[in-house]
């Protein structure tokens, strides 16, 4: 029998008290909940992070901006001095965002307009915010209602760093590094300063990073002296909440975002908090401030949001403006798009970090679904670049084909195509050299082994044989691995499949593959 350490035990059921879940959004357990006191300030802040997904997902069953907006306006019931916060990554990656209404990609419009209805209060840059170009990212700032913080990220222009900023009735708002809440109650005062970082892990042309920890120390100290409470709100790691924490021992509650799994983990007198990603779950935050004391309490719940909650009608009638322009689009691929398809009883996971640098059970799934688009027996082997998958999430329990689309936006064509064992043997070594970047490949039928190298079919690759693959159009056109090509000439015959065949848009081939499941 393996013995665990007394203080490992202790840490995870810590952690698993602290993570309780209630199902009622009406009748949350007085555990959480502070006995008033008059000579005290109470205030709640609702904390999200990583949400891409205003409908429900997983089949309904799950997350829902109306659903959050309920809880909100309850909790706004419970203590008018309520705070909505989202902890980074909103405007990308999702479904809505790839498709084009009235000729531009909506590019987290319906995300902002979501938003907007629900009074959110506060964001922090998440590193997803980047994946837009500028422009698009300008206009949601200049659309967004709420306020935006970060200490670290600058729009780069001409050599110089400047603020991000927000045009209103064409003047320029800029973007804070802190922000400022604050709350009189019965004559007595709070304020509660907010600090922001984000991870410099998406460089683009227009943006600049500075030193996260640089940043998250100096304006700390520069807010705590105008503040009664600083708070953190921050897209990084948790490692790097971690460093935070020890950094900025005073600092009671970091409100974190990035990994997309819900964590409570506290680091001296500091509580790290991460919600799950689409809203699935939220953490809500119950602070009692003694203005004598200068003394903070925090009470943390971890609030699952499912279908027992119900949908606010107000957001809704905006989600369900979106949703139907999302099955219209969806229909043309696919009949019933909200049509239970598979069981995930094992989480697919389907994060960017692990999908672009490791082989996952979902990218396996996806090339052994292109290998189905055709007769599995005729294809040796099956690949995809995790750059193609870009729900950045995992998926769990009741899946329907909208999931899928989630998955897979861009869709694209599955190709049947002969090449040489010598080109086949170069396009997995540097699919495997890519790790960390959206050229990474998820396979089926393909494996390295040290001893033999690349397998494939369970025997050594043959540099001189004719392989049989099931690839993307995108990836023959040479976008991700350069010498990918048609015109390449040990790329020897490619098959392209008529409208009529299941393989013509991989995300069909993913469906029909699950339903056969």
């Amino acid at each position: 029998m393996k013995y665990i350490k007394f203080s490992t035990i202790l840490i995870a059921f810590l952690v698993l008290i602290s993570c309780k879940t209630s199902t009622d959004v009406l009748t949350s357990s007085k555990e959480y909940k502070f006995e008033k006191q008059p000579d005290k300030i109470y205030f709640t802040i609702i904390q999200l992070n990583d949400v891409y997904e205003i409908s429900p997902v997983q089949n309904n069953k799950y997350g829902g901006m109306a659903r959050v907006e309920t809880l909100h306006k309850k909790l706004l019931e419970e203590n008018p001095n309520t705070m909505l916060m989202l902890a980074g990554d909103f405007l990308n990656p999702s479904l809505l965002g790839t498709l084009k209404v009235d000729g531009e990609r909506v590019r987290g419009k319906q995300m902002v307009e979501v938003m907007n209805a629900m009074n959110f209060d506060l964001v922090a840059f998440g590193n997803h915010e980047f994946d837009l170009s500028y422009d698009h990212l300008q206009n949601r700032l200049n659309q967004s209602n709420f306020e935006w913080i970060s200490s670290n990220v600058f729009h780069k222009n001409k050599g110089r760093n400047n603020f991000f900023h927000k045009v209103i009735e064409g003047k320029k708002e800029t973007v804070n590094e802190t922000y400022i809440q604050e709350y009189n109650v019965n004559g007595n005062k709070v304020k509660i300063g907010f600090i922001s970082v984000c991870i410099p892990s998406n460089p683009k042309s227009y943006v600049a990073y500075s030193d996260m920890f640089i940043e998250a120390e100096r304006t700390y100290k520069e807010l705590k002296e105008k503040v009664d409470i600083v708070l953190g709100l921050t897209h990084v790691t948790i490692e790097n909440d971690i460093e935070i924490a020890k950094m900025l021992p005073n600092i009671p509650l970091i409100m974190g975002g990035h990994e997309h799994t819900n964590t409570y983990k506290k680091i001296g007198n500091t509580v790290i908090t991460k919600a799950d990603a689409n809203a699935k779950t939220v953490y809500i935050h119950r602070f009692e401030y003694n203005p004598v004391t200068k003394k903070t309490n925090i009470k943390s719940e971890l609030k699952t949001i499912s279908d027992q909650i119900s949908s606010d009608v107000e957001v809704d009638k905006i989600v369900q403006k979106w949703q139907n322009i999302l099955n219209l689009k969806i229909k043309e691929v696919v009949a019933k798009p909200n049509e239970k398809i598979y069981d995930a009883k094992i989480p697919l996971e389907a994060r960017d970090t692990p999908i672009r640098s490791v082989q996952t059970n979902m990218g396996h799934m996806i090339a052994k679904s292109m290998s189905f688009a055709y007769d599995d027996s005729t294809i040796d082997c099956a690949f995809v670049n995790g750059g193609s998958i870009r729900i950045d999430d995992k998926l769990f329990g009741a899946i329907s084909a909208v999931d899928i689309f989630r998955v897979l936006p861009y869709g694209g064509t599955v190709l049947k195509v002969k090449m040489k064992g010598s080109l086949l043997k170069k396009v997995l070594d540097f699919g495997n050299s890519a790790s960390g970047t959206g050229a990474y490949l998820q396979l089926y039928n393909a494996t390295k082994n040290k001893e033999k190298g690349w397998v494939i079919k369970d025997k050594a690759i043959d540099l001189n044989k004719i392989y049989t693959i099931a690839t993307s159009d995108f990836l023959l056109k040479g976008f991700d691995i350069p010498f990918l090509k048609k015109s390449n000439s040990d790329v020897l015959e490619v098959y392209h499949p008529t409208a009529k065949e299941i393989s013509y848009d991989v995300r069909k081939s993913v469906i029909e593959f699950l339903k056969s499941r």
